[in-house]
């Protein structure tokens, strides 16, 4: 099995679609290789794009915030990614055929990462990950068995910025949600 780094310098060089000609850069993940928590978002936008590095704008900047406050985590106790690794045009929403021909970098990150908690970020990345087409406002505030560990669904951050306190609520709730299956988790692995 490749190592984190090896299988970001072969997603460096991905043409597997049309989404490779418009980027700027890959934008793979950030964050601790070895995280019990990881984020999965839908895809980088014009400034993750710039940057290589996934949640930079000011919906990273709320996300940042609310695991701090709720889960007492920053971005090097955690991991996060997205579904697709370049950019859509337009920050549209990614294609079907994108998706997938991402979906090995997404589990191959899922493979080596091996964290008790994935935190799903929005309707892509839950629908993707649970094997669903219920939407996120069904989908989240539960957990859900996934992997070696658990899943908690919730809003993307971009939404949470337009729709204002009560989703902000609700993505607080799945974070607590989060933090406290983390906490069993922990507790009920071996020493």
């Amino acid at each position: 099995m490749p190592t984190l780094a090896e299988l970001e310098a072969d997603a460096s060089a991905c043409v597997r679609c049309p989404l490779a000609a418009g980027r700027t850069q890959v934008v793979f993940g950030v964050g601790n290789p070895d995280a019990d928590v990881m984020f999965v978002g839908e895809g980088p936008g014009a400034e993750e794009d710039k940057q290589g590095k996934p949640f930079v704008g000011r919906s990273g900047q709320l996300l940042d915030r609310l695991v701090l406050q709720e889960m007492g985590l920053t971005r090097n106790d955690c991991y996060i990614g997205n579904v697709v690794c370049c950019r859509p045009p337009g920050n549209r929403d990614p294609l079907p055929a994108e998706i997938e021909a991402c979906r090995p970098w997404l589990e191959g990150k899922l493979d080596l990462i091996d964290p008790k908690v994935v935190v799903t970020l929005g309707n892509f990345a839950s629908k993707l990950l649970l094997d669903t087409t219920t939407g996120i406002t069904k989908l989240r505030g539960r957990t859900y068995p996934y992997r070696s560990g658990v899943l908690i669904p919730t809003f993307h951050p971009a939404a949470v910025l337009r729709g204002g306190a009560e989703p902000e609520a609700q993505m607080r709730a799945d974070l607590v949600r989060a933090k406290l299956a983390l906490e069993q988790l922990r507790a009920a692995a071996p020493a």
